[in-house]
């Protein structure tokens, strides 16, 4: 009965280092795989860069209002309809300019 066991449990030990390997292989694979993937792939850059965050919120609650005060201003200093959607149309799109015209620190 012992012979019996013993046999028993060089066949389980045979097959856990079995799985084992398997298991070590597929790690191995994985973490080349994911090194790869890193390399691949660029690394975010530290500092400002993009365009989110340019400005501090001092400057764009700045930007906000002021852009309020025009809109209201042309919408009560303006009759006709037509123009002062042609004027909001065109204060939105000048917008940028004026913003890296005013605020830019280069």
């Amino acid at each position: 009965m012992s012979k019996e066991r013993a046999r028993r449990r060089a066949a389980r030990e045979v097959e856990q280092e079995r799985a084992r390997a398997d298991r070590a292989r597929r790690v191995a694979r994985r973490d080349r795989r994911r090194a790869w993937v890193r390399r691949l792939t660029p690394s975010p850059r530290r500092g400002r860069t993009g365009r989110l965050r340019r400005h501090t919120r001092r400057e764009q609650a700045t930007i906000v209002v002021l852009t309020a005060v025009a809109v209201v201003a042309i919408w009560n200093l303006v009759d006709d309809v037509a123009l002062r959607l042609a004027l909001v149309a065109l204060l939105l799109l000048v917008l940028p300019a004026i913003v890296v015209i005013a605020l830019d620190r280069r």
